[in-house]
């Protein structure tokens, strides 16, 4: 199993039950490494003092807040150990409140929150008292030196925990939208069959990074020797003069552009499972 990222103790009320966090959710991306063009070395990044005028060791780093231009109060690691809330070892439910009220826009990082044996009991409880009630359960958590705000929800047979964006680092766009436009019923009627016209079932298998999936092309045609052909771009899309001309247009090439995606998905999914057994096989 992999590490967990945090320990300590979800209550609920007198209830409390020793738990466990794990990443939920990660970022994969093929990495690349700096190297100096001339006789490809990869190059390292050092730390230098421009007042002593040479490289020094992390040992001698202390964080600073600059306060003023140049100035710095200087706080030392112990100094930060002293000041950890008691969100640090447990988290307190403050809170629950409807699922539906919560703008996904407030969701950060995802992490699966599993009870040790003694709090599975309780655990099992709380979840199923939230999904018949679908709330979600808000706590505080301290990790990492940062306190966050964080929600507890229902996710297949346990909780998924959320970070939250506080209030004050969701970003705020002035004249969001095109809360003036108005639009016909007409139109809207097209645009619903539009919508209907392209409808599935959520299926994240579905869905890939196809840019990564070519840089992964590019870097095994080049270990082969190989070109790649580039990428053919996307034609500049057409001004839209008529706008219920061209929703009754794309309604008409809707079901034949439906059609491709999906046969370039499981052609992603052969080749993925493809792996997946040449994998098992090496494995025997």
């Amino acid at each position: 199993m992999a590490a967990s990222v945090w320990t300590g103790y979800l209550t609920f009320g007198l209830i409390s039950m020793p738990v466990r966090l794990f990443s939920g959710a990660r970022g994969t991306r093929v990495a690349f490494h700096m190297l100096h063009r001339d006789d490809n070395v990869r190059v390292k990044q050092q730390l230098y003092c421009p007042a002593d005028e040479r490289v020094i060791d992390r040992s001698e780093i202390v964080k600073g807040f600059e306060y003023r231009k140049g100035e710095y109060v200087v706080i030392e690691p112990e100094e930060i150990k002293k000041i950890e809330p008691k969100t640090a070892k447990a988290m307190e439910i403050l809170e629950f409140v409807k699922a539906s009220e919560i703008d996904p826009i407030y969701f950060e990082s995802s992490y699966y929150l599993v009870p040790e044996d003694p709090g599975k009991r309780p655990y099992a409880l709380l979840v199923e008292a939230l999904r018949e009630t679908d709330y979600v359960a808000i706590a505080k958590l301290a990790m990492h030196n940062r306190e966050y705000t964080v929600f507890l929800r229902p996710y297949q047979k346990g909780l998924m925990l959320h970070t939250m964006y506080y209030e004050d680092e969701i970003r705020k766009l002035e004249n969001f939208g095109a809360e003036d436009v108005q639009v016909r019923d007409a139109e809207v009627k097209v645009a619903h069959q539009l919508i209907k016209a392209l409808e599935a079932k959520f299926d994240s298998s579905k869905y890939y990074d196809s840019f990564e999936e070519n840089v992964k092309k590019l870097i095994k045609a080049r270990l082969e020797g190989k070109e790649l052909p580039a990428v053919e771009k996307p034609s500049k899309p057409p001004k839209v003069v008529d706008l219920m001309s061209a929703l009754k247009q794309s309604l008409q090439q809707m079901e034949g552009k439906k059609k491709a995606p999906q046969r370039a998905h499981a052609a992603h999914g052969e080749s993925q499972a493809g792996k997946r057994q040449t994998r098992r096989k090496k494995a025997a």
